[in-house]
């Protein structure tokens, strides 16, 4: 395994749900740079640090999206560790994943998942199934989903590849084991992000039980192009409530050619959310998320 912040693995690896036979820090390798593109996009080097992401003058300008949902993710100090690629590839934090106890198939595949008729207060009530409703809980990967960022990985034979933002995390289905497109040997080296739509309007929000250190229960991502009163481009993801960074194209397209009042939100917070299933205990995540996007949606669009 590849160790670069380890504020995931170390972390994992300390709990004995991870059992790498060999680390390989790659914190040596020329990966720390972000870079402008001659297309007006971005190169983020897989070895940036959260927080020097999040005070980029270039990502404050012109992807404050991500800068704001940077800053809103775990602590200063994590972010002064964790980094681009490691967030990509941030586990979930299911209590039965992590107590290495419990009956999960992402764990232990095969072995059931207790989170189904567990305490499931944290889990996801999109893109699960009858093997897995752990959440993704990044943030920044909430950021990118919108962003249509592009993820560049290097095979140990030297070969490259790139993988669009949306294809990188995987559903979870009967294989929940499966959580990413990577190949073995693989290493992620940058993300991309093509230039945002002139004039775009971006905005993450993120609703939790405490200010820090604390996951998402609901967030929303938006980018936004308005001509006058028409929502002339429109992108939503949300996280806390998925098992992958949530992309939304049921929200978008209630949004596209819409005039931006809190009617067209709401038709845009109940598309996110249909097909939602929730259970005993996190049911009350899809109004909540309903809440979170058409929040998010009217502070966008307030000035």
């Amino acid at each position: 395994s590849f160790v670069a912040g380890g504020t995931t693995l170390i972390d994992l690896v300390k709990l004995d749900v991870m059992r790498p036979t060999r680390l390989l820090d790659i914190n040596r390798l020329p990966l720390a740079q972000i870079e402008s593109l001659p297309d007006g996009g971005l190169r983020i080097g897989a070895l940036v640090r959260n927080s020097d992401l999040a005070w980029h003058a270039t990502v404050k300008e012109r992807y404050p999206v991500l800068s704001e949902a940077l800053l809103s993710g775990a602590t200063a100090q994590l972010r002064n560790m964790a980094t681009t690629a490691g967030n990509l590839m941030q586990r979930t934090r299911c209590p039965y994943f992590r107590d290495n106890v419990s009956a999960c198939n992402k764990r232990t595949p095969g072995s059931g998942c207790a989170a189904l008729e567990g305490y499931n207060r944290l889990h996801a009530v999109l893109g699960g199934s009858e093997s897995c409703i752990a959440t993704h809980p990044s943030d920044m990967c909430v950021a990118l989903a919108v962003l249509d960022a592009t993820i560049h990985v290097q095979a140990a034979n030297g070969g490259e590849r790139t993988i669009p933002f949306a294809d990188f995390h995987l559903l979870p289905g009967n294989t929940p084991e499966r959580e990413h497109a990577l190949r073995l040997g693989e290493l992620i080296t940058a993300v991309t992000l093509p230039p945002p739509p002139v004039g775009a309007r971006q905005h993450y929000l993120k609703l939790r039980d405490r200010e820090s250190f604390e996951f998402a229960l609901a967030s929303a991502a938006i980018v936004a192009v308005r001509d006058g009163d028409v929502i002339r481009e429109a992108r939503v993801a949300l996280g806390g409530v998925g098992t992958k960074p949530w992309r939304s194209p049921d929200a978008e397209a209630a949004l596209r050619g819409k005039p931006a009042t809190e009617a067209t939100f709401e038709a845009a917070a109940t598309a996110a959310l249909r097909g939602a299933h929730g259970r005993e205990h996190n049911a009350f995540k899809i109004p909540l998320a309903q809440q979170a996007l058409r929040r998010a949606l009217s502070e966008t669009f307030a000035t």
